[in-house]
């Protein structure tokens, strides 16, 4: 059998990073874990190959060497998915598909002939069975959710790691809390399932022999879900081992705000190598959360717990929604501010949209609000479903948002404050690249000289410089992030 896996392409957003990833000659962030770990468990006689199309293109030859093509992808990549299902369909070639885009919405992809849902280790088996006994169905689904612990270790050798910036791993799957917009606890479950130390270790070890040095990504929706375990497992078998390989590599992963209530969890995250972690803030308007059930984030100085995270060395990357029903005409700027005074330099701002079998998304069926299903893609202003806010007014302040804070003056000064702030007290080694260097001196080139915002530039080159010396890479790093975001922003206006 040969099996063609095939990663659809992401749009131009905020979260693609694609302006970015020229400086540094790399084509992706991360490479498609999901397809990667199916590869590993389909039969070890059957010949496979991956186009992640984010990085290289599908050729015709790919598709006529291929009995099946396995597709899996996220809800930002529908309009990439229905062309690779064109393409197969016109060709004659099978196609099998999977992943959160299927499993919430497989209704709508009426041409893929087998629909293999949820997670894998449970219906990936029963359709590999049926399809050697020539007796596949069309559908394959299950409420069950699988032990972990007997995931394989991902089939890294099928890409070419040198087109990517990060390297991932998963540790958990679910999250304990059940925000309203959230579809994690639909396709996870709110019982955090973890894989054991030894597969983390075998898998990090896995990564170094493939010759990886560089930044790692713990995709989990949030790695702090069982606190104990990490803490009295996973947390110090991954210290030992880092320092047993002289620290090879930057973690980053996701993690609820709740994080900044145990010290001794931060402190060990940072010894064993943690720089950064994404939180889902949303909202500073305490009746929004309410709203969407973000008890985690309730009743707290939201503020003070980002700086409280910096100062124990975790860089903050965060997330926020405008559109909620509480949502007071004032939000465009509370929200603009708290971004500016909390330091997050990484600030993602989109748009409140239902996803499919949300709590969000039954209730605002219930009320007769639903428009549309989601695009996923978070710069074309798309909402779902009527708001309480005229609709107008909340794109126009949305708009407002992201111009306020992508543009160079509050970006730059809010580099300048988190770097302030910063207190990395981990150990790292330090692993030379020459796409470092090249960033670098594009960064000199385009942002120093060619681009019309240049004075920023400068002035954070040489404050860092100065004043911050350890973070003088970061501050080059935050310059080139923020050349995306204003592309973006700029196209998308």
């Amino acid at each position: 059998m040969k099996i063609l896996l095939v990663y659809p392409k992401y749009p131009d957003t905020f979260w693609s990073f694609k302006y970015a990833l020229r400086f540094i000659s790399k084509k992706a962030t991360h490479p498609p874990l999901g397809l990667l770990t199916v590869a590993a468990m389909l039969p070890k006689e059957w010949e496979k190959k991956l186009v992640d199309m984010n990085v290289t293109t599908l050729r015709e030859k790919d598709l006529q060497w291929a009995d099946y093509v396995f597709i899996s992808a996220m809800s930002t990549q529908k309009a990439s998915v229905k062309e690779v299902i064109s393409r197969c369909k016109k060709m004659g070639i099978k196609t099998v598909a999977g992943g959160p885009l299927f499993t919430t919405g497989y209704e709508e992809f009426e041409d893929v002939d087998y629909l293999v849902l949820n997670e894998a280790e449970i219906t990936l088996p029963a359709f590999i069975e049926d399809l050697n006994n020539g007796s596949a169905k069309h559908v394959y689904s299950s409420k069950e959710l699988p032990d972990i612990g007997k995931t394989p270790i991902p089939l890294w050798e099928l890409i070419n790691m040198k087109k990517y910036a990060s390297m991932s791993t998963q540790y958990s799957r679910g999250c304990p809390f059940n925000c309203e917009f959230c579809n994690i606890p639909v396709l996870y479950g709110r019982k955090v399932r973890t894989k054991s130390k030894a597969q983390i270790v075998a898998e990090l070890e896995n990564l170094h022999s493939q010759g990886w040095r560089g930044d790692v990504f713990l995709v989990d929706d949030n790695f702090i879900g069982n606190k104990r375990r990490l803490k009295g497992e996973i947390l110090p078998a991954m210290i030992e081992w880092m320092e047993r390989k002289r620290h090879p590599f930057p973690f980053n992963t996701e993690a609820s705000i709740d994080l900044c209530d145990d010290e001794e969890l931060m402190q060990l995250m940072v010894k064993a190598g943690f720089a950064s972690v994404f939180v889902g803030i949303e909202t500073p308007n305490e009746e929004s959360l309410a709203e969407c059930n973000k008890v985690q984030n309730k009743k707290r100085d939201l503020v003070a717990c980002v700086k409280k995270i910096q100062k124990l060395g975790l860089q903050v990357q965060a997330g926020f929604i405008v559109g909620f029903d509480n949502d007071p005409p004032s939000i465009f700027e509370r929200l603009s501010a708290f971004i500016q005074d909390s330091g997050i330099v990484t600030a993602m701002v989109g748009l409140l949209n239902a996803p499919r079998s949300t709590r969000l998304y039954h209730r605002l069926a219930k009320e007769g609000r639903l428009l549309k299903d989601i695009s996923g893609d978070n710069t074309d202003f798309s909402i779902n479903f009527i708001p309480k806010m005229d609709h107008e007014k909340l794109v126009t302040g949305y708009k407002r948002i992201i111009s306020r804070i992508y543009s160079p003056e509050p970006y730059y000064k809010r580099v300048m404050t988190f770097l302030r702030n910063y207190k990395p007290l981990g150990k790292t080694a330090f692993h030379f690249h020459f796409s470092y260097l090249g960033a670098f001196f594009k960064s000199v080139l385009f942002l120093g000289i060619v681009d019309k915002e240049r004075l920023y530039y400068w002035k954070l080159f040489f404050w860092s410089l100065f004043r911050r010396p350890q973070l003088f890479h970061l501050a080059i790093t935050f310059a080139i992030y923020g050349f995306h975001f204003r592309k973006i922003f700029e196209n998308c206006l």
